[in-house]
């Protein structure tokens, strides 16, 4: 993309209350320390010896991403969240865990992908991204036919990609943008497939709300 025509934003507020003490000095001391290079990286020099790397584009308030770090200690986590609070949420979480395989961006996903190089990605999730129902705020979605492209160039062969969304519409245009793509194979063969929660998904609180206008669907796709 042209650097006069930044992407649009696919998030709203940044903010929306005050940061607890705690979580605001994690903010100060860990988070610097988290930050991927805002250049182009190997991702694989900020965790030697990492087995896998995996991104999860807005992780909300970081559960789900804490949660998957505990139990894949030897897999290295990068999690892209603009939400202020939510960074926050994520660091007390990580801080609790004494998680080391976690690195965080307090921004834009998009930022992080451009900097990352080929094929250097086992495994993305973007799980209840903002729906922007409107179909006037369809074009901020995060998924787009340029991002589906971007996960595409990332992503290994045989890598995966979850997208987890419970705005009905949202999930036609996902598997329409995807299906558009031949580098992507959708895995369902029955509606349980997409209906039920993967084995390895993680429920976290906002997911819970049911803040959407359908129960919760889930799309696994291929890298072919």
């Amino acid at each position: 993309m042209s650097d006069h025509h930044p992407p649009l934003r696919s998030y709203g507020r940044l903010k929306t209350r005050t940061i607890k003490p705690r979580q605001a000095a994690l903010m100060e001391t860990l988070l610097p320390n988290l930050r991927p290079p805002a250049e182009a990286f190997d991702p694989g020099a900020l965790m030697p010896g990492a087995l896998q790397v995996w991104l999860e584009i807005g992780f909300g308030g970081g559960e789900h991403m804490a949660a998957q770090a505990g139990l894949h200690r030897e897999t290295l986590i990068i999690g892209a969240e603009p939400f202020q609070n939510g960074v926050a949420s994520a660091l007390r979480h990580i801080n609790e865990a004494e998680l080391r395989n976690v690195r965080v961006l307090d921004g834009d996903a998009r930022e992080l992908m451009a900097n990352l190089p080929d094929a250097s990605l086992d495994r993305i999730f973007v799980l209840f991204p903002d729906p922007w129902p409107k179909a006037r705020h369809n074009k901020r979605r995060i998924v787009q036919t340029e991002t589906v492209a971007e996960f595409a160039r990332l992503l290994k062969k045989d890598g995966t990609l979850r997208f987890a969304s419970d705005w009905a519409d949202y999930i036609d245009w996902t598997l329409e943008r995807f299906a558009a793509n031949p580098a992507f194979r959708w895995t369902a063969s029955r509606a349980d497939d997409w209906r039920t929660p993967p084995a390895d998904h993680i429920t976290t609180r906002y997911e819970e709300k049911r803040l959407g206008n359908c129960a919760p669907v889930f799309l696994d796709f291929d890298r072919v």
